[in-house]
């Protein structure tokens, strides 16, 4: 045959075993290239499920969900260690690199271990280790799926115990009682929750005067309330000059003159897609000056049976969205007829407490000129909010005014990112808010807030209507 495989897949993550698995269902001959420290890629190792499992083991540990109902002094354990929360971290890890494994081998995928750079637009050389020679592997198509890593300013001398990126933050030998947080994008937020919940005070340094402003205003609010509860500081508007490190912590200066000192610094500037070993110009491609490939609507690079997905390739760089992706690019590849509804996906963020949104924010409505009502549930005016013990969570329903279609959900607090698919399964249906007011929910449930949000849409529209125009 001409090539060795029929698809080739570069990175094991999320987007690369959905993209090989959906290959090898239509029969093709597929391999993936990753190193043996990295399957499963980041998503697995140092980034989602490693932090998605820090966070459940601070929430059980602290006892921080139950406080509403035993006090604010209530926790689970006194005195946390690194240790306690990264043995659980290490048992699921393991567990779902066994778990790709078998699904792959069960798929009859190769899995080939090595790093892999282009020799040309259909070969890739795949080196085992430093120093080999590596080995020729052509195929037919070839997805790209190497992921990102932490971007590291050449100005910040990091060095892995004092300053941190959010890898080497997953080496920390005990929590510390200050910290600084440089970035409040989901990462650096998602951390900034997480040892405020340990009791560490946190400071969060941001160049803009908001943070993750991709969400609804409202919920953003609500979460930055919260923190400040938990006694996070929030410098918005500054910018980080430099970090001084000495033995015993760390001293931040701002552009502003402020000097703030800290036992830890994790700075969190955003990805930087891990593109530059892959040799790029052999293959006719190239990379922007963070590392992302540019691909069309069907996951196509500027060579045709090219194809890139996951981070590599920018927002939303999520696991959920990579591996439709993956799976889209293969479909797409071989020709195969394949339909998707990427375009409302949800976006989950896990901080303490979670926000989870789909479909379009206030701030995209007023933007578009288009009329809509907000309809609204509180946490804690739910049976279920109080017997978890949640009293600052909220569901958001935007509506057109006009179709009473669902136009987006937004959910802060316990459960967001599981509840939004129902907001998310309404709006792929084409459902108006009238599904919602009309559908029986189990009782009590926080997904009875869908109902509830709902009836306060109805109730604001039947005010109105008091008025004809």
């Amino acid at each position: 045959m001409e090539h060795d495989y029929d698809l080739l897949v570069i990175g094991s993550g999320p987007g690369g075993q959905k993209a090989a698995i959906a290959a090898a269902k239509l029969g093709k001959r597929v391999a993936v290239v990753d190193r043996r420290d990295m399957i499963g890629g980041v998503c697995i190792n140092t980034g989602t499920i490693p932090s998605k499992t820090l966070r459940e083991a601070v929430v059980y540990l602290t006892g921080l969900n139950m406080r509403d109902l035993y006090g604010q002094n209530y926790r689970l354990k006194e005195d946390i260690t690194v240790q306690d929360l990264l043995a659980r971290t290490q048992h699921v890890i393991g567990r779902e690199v066994e778990v790709i494994g078998s699904q792959l081998a069960r798929n009859r995928v190769t899995m080939i271990p090595g790093s892999a750079r282009f020799s040309d637009p259909h070969t890739v050389i795949v080196r085992a280790v430093d120093g080999d020679e590596g080995r020729k592997i052509s195929a037919e198509k070839i997805v790209i799926a190497v992921g990102t890593r932490p971007a590291r300013p050449d100005q910040v001398a990091f060095d892995g115990r004092r300053v941190l990126d959010s890898d080497s933050l997953l080496n920390l030998e005990e929590i510390p009682r200050t910290m600084i947080v440089v970035g409040a994008g989901v990462i650096g937020i998602e951390y900034a929750s997480m040892f405020a919940a340990l009791g560490t005070r946190v400071t969060v340094v941001e160049t803009r005067q908001r943070f993750l402003e991709f969400c609804d205003a409202e919920v953003v609010e609500a979460l930055k309330f919260y923190l400040r509860d938990l006694g996070v500081t929030f410098r918005l508007g500054e910018t980080v000059s430099r970090v001084d490190v000495s033995p015993t912590g760390t001293i931040t200066t701002l552009q502003s003159g402020k000097r703030i000192p800290a036992e830890t610094v994790l700075y969190s500037a955003g990805r930087q897609g891990s593109t530059d070993g892959l040799d790029l110009d052999a293959a006719g491609l190239t990379a922007d000056k963070r590392g992302r490939i540019a691909v069309d609507e069907f996951l196509r690079t500027s060579v045709e049976h090219i194809y890139a997905v996951g981070d590599v390739i920018g927002f939303p760089a999520l696991a959920s969205t990579s591996m439709e992706q993956g799976r889209l690019a293969s479909y797409h590849a071989f020709g195969e007829p394949v339909h998707s509804l990427l375009a409302l996906q949800p976006i989950g963020i896990y901080t303490i407490p979670e926000i989870s949104y789909c479909g379009q924010t206030e701030d995209d409505l007023t933007n578009a000129s288009i009329p809509y009502e907000v309809g609204i549930s509180k946490y804690r005016e739910l049976a279920r909010g109080q017997i978890a013990g949640d009293s600052h969570g909220l569901l958001k329903l935007l509506v057109s005014t006009e179709t009473r279609h669902v136009l987006g959900v937004h959910i802060f607090g316990a459960q967001a990112t599981e509840l939004i698919h129902v907001g998310q399964a309404v709006m792929t249906c084409g459902g108006t808010v009238d599904h919602l007011v009309d559908t029986v929910f189990n009782y009590p449930t926080l997904s009875e807030a869908y109902k509830v949000a709902a009836l306060d849409f109805v109730n604001k529209m039947r005010a109105v209507s008091l008025f004809p125009v």
